[in-house]
């Protein structure tokens, strides 16, 4: 979490928020995705504000139902918005949950300029989740969501999502 972030998420609302899974990606929780933007309580209710990691993303529907039974599930009402500026980026996924991503098979996003040089084939510096090994081949721009892009391992030769750098 960036100290910005810190700021503005009361702290004893973190532990109800990292119970709740990002419904694409079930090993990440909200925090983990760093999609939860503001959490605080106000007048006996909890305000959450959320950005959705890419415009039109189909789970932050679900995300905003999740959150308001989390909560109620602890007696405290919640109400949910959706904000969109700043932008979500992948940087604002947490080293636990970059951690998590590839222990379930996800290749973590790269920093831009790497990510540029990945996707456009032009290196190998896409890490296979499953072997370690760097000798990966793009197959799709876009994997099993738009995020992501899919790759297979040379040496392997299993296939694996990437998930892209978003900025």
């Amino acid at each position: 979490m960036t100290i910005e972030l810190e700021q503005h998420i009361n702290p004893k609302l973190i532990s109800i928020l990292e119970k709740i899974s990002d419904p694409e990606i079930p090993v990440l929780s909200i925090m983990d995705m760093g999609v939860v933007r503001y959490a605080q309580i106000v007048d006996d209710v909890a305000q959450i504000k959320i950005t959705p990691t890419y415009s039109g993303c189909p789970a932050m529907d679900v995300i905003g139902d999740d959150i308001i039974a989390a909560f109620k599930d602890k007696d405290i009402k919640a109400e949910v918005d959706l904000i969109l500026s700043p932008a979500w980026t992948t940087d604002w996924i947490t080293p636990r949950g970059r951690k998590a991503l590839e222990e379930y098979g996800i290749a973590a996003p790269l920093d831009e300029e790497a990510d540029k040089e990945a996707l456009l084939g032009n290196k190998k510096i896409v890490k296979c989740p499953q072997c370690g090994s760097i000798h990966t081949k793009m197959v799709s721009q876009f994997g099993s969501t738009a995020c992501k892009a899919l790759f297979q391992c040379e040496d392997c030769l299993e296939p694996f999502d990437y998930f892209k750098c978003l900025k």
